[in-house]
């Protein structure tokens, strides 16, 4: 009998906690009293437990919390990511199919940049000496070609044994309709190298195409080391800080996963912290009334945004990370290197270039006074003073302008440029290369960005989003209370959640309704497996069916959420509509008589748990000027100079409270610049909503 993990508890402290590449952010919520603390510690991007440990001990610290009152720690991770980005893998192996040793490697034949004649491809996770075939045979059908052979399972494993290698991926072809041969592989690896991290394709991805099944099994094996040693040393810190409970893990979907499955299956982490933001941006915008966002969560490092309709976020089933194909349930972001550390280099050509190469935690901006000689996009702001010129953090962080002004002013000269037009030039630049991302996920899929709210957190988030919102047109921004910890913010707002899926190809009619009746049973019976694993009790569980589906003929299919019950004449018929709806979204029109085929059926399983309650606030006594704590000479480029900008503290801005524009709000997470000509007011849930005054 598989054995129950513990279950996620209704009481005591809730912690959640983001490593992100410039900081890791902390946020403690207290159920009994409603209260909520926030904090941000350096990141430590050697060993990120550490500053997750260090910053977890400061909280406590601060609210006068004892450690043995923690009950949950909710954890949004990069190691996944920066150990893919940062060739940090495991030696990795890959038995596959004879024949099919090279597939990883020759992918689509597609090229990253058309027109690009040196470009190169991503190098496979294992190298073709330690790819190994093996001669059995599965047909399209499920059906056997040619038996396993026991004995050569053997030869190839002393081949691994003697390689030294750390991780295996077992990946046959149509292994998703028969996976009794990787099983047999998987029980042979296991007893005969039990150190070595041995993940199998349909245990990964069952799905169709072996090229993204076999690339996201690869990635999940050569992770599998990376992040069981990750784990390793972080349970143990927390146990030392007198944390008892079991840190869970934010997956790509936004949902919530159990230490020991995030192990096993470390590729569903690869988007873990921006997925944790989605989640918490969804959650404000709610409960401020608005349904239709687009997020955008710039920090340190990158720019994360992401499409939300309805009050629900777009999940995908396709990615690609750092020049990875990954087949997993995911929430649909994009990203793009422009962040607070995003350097700013003159190119080639002699023309300016920021990003996507970062500074990072160290050293960090020029301004942080940590060695950095080369200028980021905080480093501009600091010079045009946008940014506190003196301190962040608080006052726990020191600035130094000084030195970004003269790194800046080098830039300068070798542009042949001003100082302050080259700052703001930097500022334009990281502007456009944000407009774009966000354009990818809005008008290259059928939506107009005027038609959404941009929701702006992570540190530098409201401090770039006016100036983004006029590039786009978008005529409101939400700033949530505390935008510099959403992400951790919205561990405390998530479920418990994972997918589970089968591939397939039948018809979109009644002669396939049989065999899709019986697949989703299959996937309710793991669904219903892993709720009793994850010790969820019976009344807090949810499932939903989805289906890949596509025209006859087509290449690529659409994500379809699809009705529970019998699949009869009328669940056949909404499945259908929802399916033109969509093709209609992204395609422009629908083929009303083409049959449908569905080449894949998903499960989604969710543990509702209890979360941090957003409360509302009576509106503020006070007037607005009392909120005001000075000003600062900011420069601005539609003046070409320096205005006088009052300055407001955020925690000092209460419900009810409006201001006008030019002004710079500060508080310790973050700071929203509000443009001339836009009007900013706080909500009763101390958002703050920037809209465009006049015509």
């Amino acid at each position: 009998m598989t054995e129950k993990r513990n279950a996620l508890p209704a009481r005591g402290l809730r912690i959640g906690v983001d490593t992100g590449g410039t900081f890791t952010d902390i946020c403690l919520y207290d159920p009994a009293s409603g209260t909520l603390q926030v904090w941000k510690i350096s990141s430590s991007n050697a060993d990120p437990s550490e500053a997750i440990v260090a910053g977890i001990r400061e909280v406590l610290q601060v609210s006068g919390q004892p450690a043995g009152d923690v009950a949950y720690v909710g954890h949004g991770t990069t190691v996944a990511t920066n150990a893919l980005i940062e060739g940090r893998t495991a030696r990795t192996a890959l038995l596959t199919t004879a024949g099919f040793r090279d597939v990883v490697e020759i992918g689509r034949q597609t090229r990253p940049t058309l027109y690009d004649l040196q470009v190169r491809k991503v190098t496979p996770l294992a190298s073709r000496d330690l790819r190994l075939e093996l001669d059995e045979r599965v047909r399209f059908d499920g059906s056997v070609a040619k038996a396993l052979n026991p004995r050569q399972v053997l030869e190839r494993v002393a081949q691994l044994e003697a390689a030294g290698v750390e991780a295996v991926a077992v990946g046959f072809l149509f292994s998703h309709l028969a996976p009794e041969h990787e099983a047999t592989v998987a029980k042979i690896l296991e007893e005969r190298l039990p150190n070595v991290f041995v993940s199998t394709s349909h245990q990964v991805a069952a799905e169709y195409r072996e090229f993204e099944r076999f690339s996201t099994t690869l990635v999940n094996a050569a992770l599998g080391p990376v992040m069981r040693d990750y784990l390793g040393r972080l349970q143990p810190r927390l146990a030392a800080l007198g944390v008892a409970a079991a840190p869970r893990l934010t997956q790509s979907n936004g949902g919530i996963i159990s230490a020991s499955h995030a192990a096993q299956y470390p590729v569903k982490t690869v988007l873990s912290g921006p997925a944790a933001g989605v989640v918490g941006a969804v959650e404000v915008a709610r409960a401020a009334g608005i349904g239709d966002i687009i997020t955008f969560d710039m920090g340190g490092t990158s720019s994360d945004v992401s499409l939300t309709r309805n009050g629900a976020a777009s999940l995908s089933t396709r990615a690609s990370v750092h020049g990875h194909p990954l087949k997993v349930p995911q929430l649909d972001i994009h990203a793009v290197g422009a962040g607070g550390g995003s350097i700013a280099r003159v190119d080639a050509g002699g023309l300016l270039k920021v990003g996507p190469a970062s500074a990072g935690a160290w050293p960090g901006p020029v301004c942080y006074g940590q060695g950095n000689l080369e200028p980021t996009v905080t480093d501009a702001n600091v010079v045009l003073q946008v940014l506190n010129p003196t301190h962040l953090l608080g006052g726990r962080m020191p600035i130094n302008r000084g030195q970004a002004v003269e790194a800046i002013d080098r830039l300068a000269q070798s542009l042949g440029m001003d100082l302050f037009e080259t700052a703001q030039g930097i500022l334009s630049v990281v502007t456009a290369n944000m407009a774009k991302a966000i354009r990818v996920i809005s008008i290259e899929r059928g939506h107009d960005p005027r038609d959404f709210v941009l929701m702006a957190f992570g540190g530098a988030g409201p401090l770039h989003a006016a100036r983004l919102a006029r590039e786009l047109e978008i005529r409101r921004v939400l700033v949530p209370r505390n935008p510099g910890i959403l992400c951790a913010m919205g561990l405390l707002l998530s479920d418990a959640r994972t997918h589970f899926a089968k591939g397939c190809l039948l018809r979109l009619d009644e002669a396939g309704g049989a065999a899709l009746e019986q697949g989703f049973d299959g996937l309710e019976q793991q669904a219903c497996d892993w709720f009793e694993q994850e010790a969820i009790a019976v009344e807090a569980r949810q499932v939903k069916r989805f289906v890949d589906a596509r025209y006859a003929g087509q290449a690529h299919e659409l994500l379809i959420e699809s009705p529970p019950g019998p699949i009869a004449a009328d669940w056949l018929a909404r499945v259908r509509q929802a399916f033109e709806l969509e093709h209609r979204q992204i395609y422009g029109f629908d083929a009303a008589n083409e049959p449908i085929h569905v080449i894949a059926m998903r499960v989604e399983a969710t543990g509702k748990v209890d979360k941090a309650v957003l409360v509302e606030q009576p509106l503020a006594s006070g007037d607005v000027a009392e909120a005001r704590v000075g000003q600062r000479e900011v420069w601005y480029p539609q003046v070409r100079g320096f205005v006088a900008t009052p300055i407001y503290d955020r925690e000092r801005l209460g419900a009810g409270h409006s201001l006008n524009g030019p002004a710079i709000i500060e508080q310790m997470d973050s700071t929203t610049l509000v443009l001339e000509g836009q009007r900013a007011t706080v909500d009763r849930y101390l958002n703050i909503l920037i809209e465009e005054q006049g015509e």
